[in-house]
């Protein structure tokens, strides 16, 4: 395989892109709600987050995920992955060498949201 720029590109990146907002429309979902959704896997680079800044305090601890989901929440939106929550522990596997990670996936075409 003849790595071109933008191949290379996509071998170095965390994520697809850096956001700073939620792009989508609100889909109402509880903590409740998005226990429901089972886990799968996904790689780091096929996500765009929805913030630009994190606490580094937050990433750091050790017990950062203890108050919430263990697994991060992705909203699936006119063909792209949003990182909704879970920018800290995605954030710690990438600094951990893994691409991939283990979300919960809310595709809103399947809630009538277009």
């Amino acid at each position: 395989m003849v790595l071109t720029t933008m191949n290379l590109y996509a071998h170095t990146v965390i994520f697809k892109q850096v956001g700073d907002e939620r792009p989508y429309p609100t889909h109402g979902l509880t903590n409740r709600d998005w226990a429901k959704i089972e886990p799968r896997a996904l790689r780091l680079n096929q996500l765009v987050t929805t913030r630009s800044t994190l606490d580094l305090h937050t990433l750091l601890a050790d017990d950062s995920t203890i108050y919430g989901d263990l697994f991060p929440h992705v909203v699936y939106w006119q063909g792209t992955l949003y990182l909704e929550d879970g920018l800290q522990r995605t954030l710690r596997a990438a600094l951990q060498g893994r691409e991939i990670i283990h979300a919960r996936v809310l595709d809103l075409s399947s809630y009538g949201i277009q």
